[in-house]
């Protein structure tokens, strides 16, 4: 090419949750039957849409205004729906102007980071997301920002070290959380969250809070909406349907912006969103068009609860069997459905190595070159029991190695 056509964020662009599926096939091909732990897609995990969801679907269907452009911010009832639910719960208020529906949280994701000026950072968890820290990264072409979530505290964030890195990096420009998060399951108490959101305050920054889970929540435990603790400060919350319903093949996610009349820039920042939407013209229109039908059936909570108190004893089994291993650091989540199993230091080395068959192992040999000890570890797990899983260290951008359990 007489020019370089590649962006300089495209080395930042990982995804190996996805990434290692291929790897996964090729072992699948041997006869091995494999055990998919890096999806995070329930109906993939054996889930189904309840039948009175699917009727709605069906009967939305059969409507030929389903086949039709949205207004390009999303439908006008749903957005109505979404507004006067968010302001009932307390908190921030928003209208429907303040809502935006893209094609599923990852479409929204890359046009939050895309959106920002070069210059202007977000720095997010450790242990991370791929989809929010490789678009973070690669819109700026530089590594993702990050503060630690630390697994000898439950996973709790370390305050004190996003404080410091706020102040010695004056090109962040906002914070980012996942909560639930994933992909360690941590619920974030109200006290830290009010924490962060002054960490924001003092040093005038947005926040960004990934509530994908957040009806997910298990019991015992508080989930505390931004909208519920934000004051003043400019935000941005991500919603969608893939998870709850589940529906993660209708791509229908939304943002909601709060306190855009608090700061300008922000407001500009929103808009330029709402006009590079424009130029997509709009999102998917049957998932919209179900939405407030079912979010307001009486069926829909109680329909979360029973699928929540499912994968909370599935999550305090699996740290029942682990705990047992002295090796590991493991904590039961709080929501979602992910865990994430750290090893304690020292405890891999490059001389280990798990029983496989020849030929699987010539399958993962070449990825075992320069990998690190926790990718060495789940691709010789894969060649070796069939279990497909994603390793901490280089999957979710983390500075502990480990492994993903879905």
């Amino acid at each position: 090419m007489r020019t370089n056509l590649v962006n300089p964020g495209a080395n930042e662009l990982r995804y190996e949750i996805r990434a290692i599926v291929g790897l996964a096939k090729k072992i699948q091909g041997l006869g091995v039957p494999i055990v998919w732990e890096n999806i995070g897609d329930p109906i993939a995990k054996g889930e189904e849409p309840p039948v009175w969801i699917r009727e709605i679907v069906k009967r939305a269907a059969d409507d030929p205004k389903s086949y039709a452009y949205s207004p390009t911010p999303g439908l006008d009832a749903t957005r109505a729906y979404i507004a006067k639910e968010r302001n009932l719960e307390g908190g921030i208020q928003i209208t429907p102007d303040d809502i935006l529906f893209y094609n599923g949280l990852g479409d929204a994701i890359s046009a939050i980071y895309g959106g920002l000026h070069p210059s202007a950072r977000v720095i997010g968890p450790n242990p991370a997301y791929p989809t929010h820290s490789s678009a973070e990264a690669a819109h700026a072409g530089s590594p993702h920002f990050s503060y630690r979530l630390d697994p000898e505290n439950g996973w709790a964030p370390d305050l004190e070290e996003l404080e410091r890195t706020v102040a010695a990096h004056p090109d962040i420009a906002g914070i980012l959380i996942i909560n639930p998060d994933n992909p360690t399951g941590f619920v974030y108490p109200e006290e830290t969250l009010r924490r962060m959101v002054d960490i924001a305050r003092r040093y005038n920054l947005f926040m960004i809070s990934d509530e994908i889970y957040s009806n997910l929540v298990y019991a015992g435990r508080e989930m505390k909406k931004l909208a519920s603790i934000i004051g003043e400060v400019p935000g941005i919350a991500m919603r969608g349907i893939s998870k709850e319903f589940p529906w993660p093949g209708g791509r229908c996610g939304w943002v909601e912006f709060y306190n855009r009349d608090k700061d300008e820039n922000f407001d500009r920042y929103a808009r330029s969103l709402m006009d590079a939407k424009m130029l997509e013209v709009c999102s998917t229109t049957l998932p919209q068009k179900v939405l407030p039908e079912v979010m307001s059936d009486p069926r829909y909570m109680p329909y979360l609860a029973e699928r929540t108190a499912a994968y909370q004893r599935k999550s305090a089994l699996a740290k029942k069997i682990l705990s047992e291993i002295p090796e590991v650091i493991v904590h039961t989540a709080g929501g979602a459905f992910y865990m994430t199993v750290v090893f304690r230091d020292g405890v891999l080395n490059d001389k280990q190595s798990l029983e496989m068959s020849p030929e699987a192992a010539a399958i993962i040999a070449p990825h075992l070159i320069d990998a690190k000890l926790d990718q060495c570890f789940t691709y010789q797990l894969l060649a070796a029991t069939g279990i497909c899983t994603v390793a901490l260290s280089s999957g979710f951008n983390a500075d502990r190695h480990g492994f993903l359990s879905d």
